[in-house]
């Protein structure tokens, strides 16, 4: 896109609100304001490669950020009977430019001091490259005036120190990737995000939200706010707020009747390995040698797991591992008196065993040996002991509701 054209023809720049849903209400909470130009052969574009052109200089791309977010004010401002929240892109590195006082004169001049609670501000976490403390103040500055501050383009490739840093109030996520991304790689950084969502409070947005299955995946995955072309696209008008809320409470309705029917097959497949463990088990109370025992379980088990092992209240390990080896169970006894308490959960599933007497199984996870995705499921089995199965990829797949 060429800068010069853009900047000499300023009145072809406009700005372009997209809506924001939450899952909460149903209904829009706020608008994502774009820029987009007035080209004369191809129409209305985005200002996108504008911005994300570091060839362009500085003074340039911060001259049509500013023209476009008073232009984006001064359509806000006639809609004073609606509160909804305003999302801003800002470059981190035009932001620490006059030390981000162009932005907050902007804002001041537009908006009651008491209303710029309404802003937040969407900080790409992938191009800054200053000084971190330097934006922290700033941004720390930019709150005590209720600025909210959210990290934008989160996908395949996440700061956590930045994101740590800088405390967000909202984790933006990118469900482009989706397409051409591994779905097990994607899911751990997801379910990495999600618990660092929750440790600093802050709330997630899914965007680029295209289809109904990827609300649904947003929804499963603890996404409070979406936005995308499935929802609304990017318009010059602002929309009414309750636009999709019939649309999204049924959309919601069939997942949670969704989600209602995969947890009650979950609690089937646990009650039923629970009952078949206790079976087998029970049969084999006169064997005292816990490989014996072991492989003795095995043998029932072969189609359900590829390995068992049996572990103290502590987490050191009882037993030799006994593992399926090209269809065949074989001993592993360096395992014998390591220890697993470091593990997440472990310590806490131990004691819901001991107190709750049932069964645990974990959530997928990738094994650190195999690579592949599986589940374990423990329970008790005797006052100082406890049973560990690792499930095979191939069990899981043949109940794909643990997936």
């Amino acid at each position: 896109m060429d800068a010069v054209e853009v900047l000499t023809n300023l009145d072809r720049i406009l700005p372009y609100f997209q809506p924001i849903f939450s899952a909460d209400e149903h209904s829009v909470i706020g608008y994502e304001v774009l820029g987009r130009y007035n080209d004369e052969e191809k129409g209305i574009v985005s200002l996108g490669p504008f911005f994300q052109d570091d060839n362009i200089p500085e003074e340039y791309r911060l001259e049509v950020d500013n023209y476009i977010l008073e232009q984006a004010l001064k359509i806000i401002t006639k809609h004073v009977n609606q509160d909804f929240l305003i999302f801003l892109n800002r470059d981190p590195e035009l932001l620490m430019v006059n030390d981000g006082e162009d932005v907050l004169e902007l804002l001041q001049n537009y908006l009651p001091e008491n209303q710029l609670s309404r802003v937040v501000l969407e900080l790409s976490q992938k191009k800054y490259k200053g000084n971190l403390d330097d934006l922290q103040h700033l941004l720390t500055y930019y709150k005590t005036y209720g600025i909210k501050i959210a990290i934008d383009h989160l996908g395949d490739d996440s700061h956590l120190d930045l994101i740590s840093g800088l405390s967000p109030h909202i984790l933006k996520v990118n469900l482009e990737k989706l397409k051409s991304a591994g779905w097990d790689s994607y899911q751990e950084v997801l379910y990495t995000l999600g618990l660092l969502a929750r440790k600093i409070g802050a709330t997630l947005l899914f965007e680029s939200i295209e289809t109904v299955y990827q609300l649904q995946f947003a929804w499963k995955n603890g996404g409070r706010y979406y936005q995308g072309y499935y929802l609304a696209s990017p318009h010059e008008a602002l929309v009414q707020k309750d636009i999709l809320k019939g649309k999204l409470r049924d959309d919601c309705q069939r997942f949670i009747i969704a989600e209602k029917k995969k947890l009650e097959k979950i609690f089937t497949i646990k009650r039923d390995l629970y009952e078949k463990l206790q079976g087998l088990i029970a049969k084999a109370r006169k064997v005292n040698d816990y490989t014996e025992l072991l492989k003795s379980l095995a043998d029932s088990l072969s189609p359900v797991c590829f390995r068992l092992y049996i572990c103290d209240e502590e987490g050191f390990q009882k037993s030799e591992n006994v593992l399926k080896l090209d269809g065949n169970w074989i001993v592993q006894a360096d395992y014998r008196d390591k220890n697993w308490s470091w593990r997440p959960y472990f310590l806490e599933n131990i004691i819901k065993m001991r107190n709750e007497k049932r069964g645990i199984l974990s959530d997928c996870y990738s094994d650190i040996e195999t690579g592949e995705t599986i589940r374990t499921f423990s329970l008790q089995l005797n006052e100082s002991d406890f049973l560990f199965l690792d499930l095979s990829y191939e069990y899981l797949y043949e109940n794909d509701v643990l997936l």
